[in-house]
């Protein structure tokens, strides 16, 4: 269960200015006499309290600021104005202090070095956090248990395959025994089996050491096997802040029936179309001679009414019901065809 706050955050803000140039040489010239630039806003006024022992995806679009915010808990950015703290540092003030209660795994970098075995990359990471020798003993030993690590320690990390790669990495990132760890794409080009593997490693260390974890991922099973809070943030501004089990409870009212016809029909969807004439918002297509689809709200009627109101005008072999996927609305949330505002509407409206 949640304690304390770890991470807290209050009017987090983060602008950047981009040079404004025009293209060509003269447009580099013109530039050079007169610069221009733009101000952009990468993270615009967030409040955001990660409580010790939490497991949270902080997830949006690509440009969305995610990546600007783990920076700025990091300590590699400064914040353009409000406050934020970790472990009860403030990251940039505090570098060498708050890079001890952190560790960070990103799907596309390594810590460790390339050229020497990964045991010394282990122990140069063990010497930079001043780790004592026997504390660096027992957890080193630890992780190389629980990730099976002992054929890969006398191995240099440029020899190394992804997964391989990704297995050590979460070791380095841990060696210190952070209070926090940053996940940035961590499984990104995985296979199923690594994946698996790693993700059981996160979520044993989640319930069992109690590490507080910040996911951000576009793979929706990093977020459902890991996290049950999601905080989705979209052009710098936090639109979500809950549990994953309520956004597919708010938003998985759409529902599709497949119609597999016993025969071919080419006017079956204009027949379907008349027959649910006085259910606006269903959709009907015909992807085959011998398939009509009905897309609908379930909250305003059920696959029964609608198969109901279709059962007499098409002839019908077979019928499929589709739930709303998880991954369709997370993605229909950044495509912008679903929002937070429409439905919290819609349901006051209702």
């Amino acid at each position: 269960m949640p304690h304390s706050p770890i991470i807290h955050a209050t009017h987090l803000t983060k602008r950047f200015r981009r040079p404004k140039k025009q293209p060509g040489m003269a447009g580099a010239l013109r530039h050079l006499v007169r610069p221009e630039h733009d101000e952009f806003t990468a993270v615009d006024d967030i409040d955001l309290t990660i409580h010790e022992g939490e497991s949270v995806a902080y997830v949006g679009p690509n440009g969305a600021g995610k990546s600007t915010t783990v920076k700025l808990l990091t300590g590699i950015l400064v914040p353009t104005s409000g406050e934020i703290t970790v472990c009860g540092l403030t990251p940039f003030e505090n570098r060498q202090e708050n890079a001890r209660n952190i560790g960070v795994v990103f799907g596309q970098r390594t810590q460790l070095w390339w050229d020497i075995p990964v045991q010394e990359s282990f122990r140069l990471l063990g010497d930079i956090y001043d780790v004592p020798e026997d504390e660096f003993r027992k957890t080193f030993g630890e992780l190389v248990d629980v990730l099976d690590l002992s054929p890969l320690l006398s191995v240099p990390a440029r020899q190394l395959s992804l997964g391989q790669r990704m297995r050590c990495d979460l070791a380095a990132s841990l060696i210190h025994s952070p209070r926090v760890l940053y996940l940035d794409e961590p499984t990104i080009g995985l296979d199923v089996a690594v994946k698996a593997r790693f993700r059981e490693f996160i979520r044993f260390m989640h319930e069992q050491r109690g590490l507080t974890v910040m996911l951000t991922s576009h793979d929706l099973g990093d977020i459902e096997e890991l996290c049950e809070r999601m905080v989705m943030i979209d052009k710098g501004k936090i639109v979500y802040d809950g549990s994953f089990a309520e956004v597919t409870r708010r938003f998985g009212f759409e529902q599709v029936i497949h119609f597999a016809l016993a025969e071919t029909d080419r006017e079956s969807a204009s027949a379907a179309g008349r027959a649910l004439a006085d259910r606006p918002h269903a959709m009907v297509s015909q992807p085959t001679e011998m398939t009509v689809d009905v897309r609908f709200d379930s909250r305003e009627a059920t696959s029964g009414e609608i198969i109901r109101d279709l059962a007499t005008v098409l002839p019908i072999a077979d019928i499929t019901i589709e739930e709303t996927s998880a991954e369709s609305i997370i993605r229909n949330l950044y495509e912008g065809s679903l929002s937070f505002e429409a439905e919290a509407e819609a349901e006051a409206a209702r």
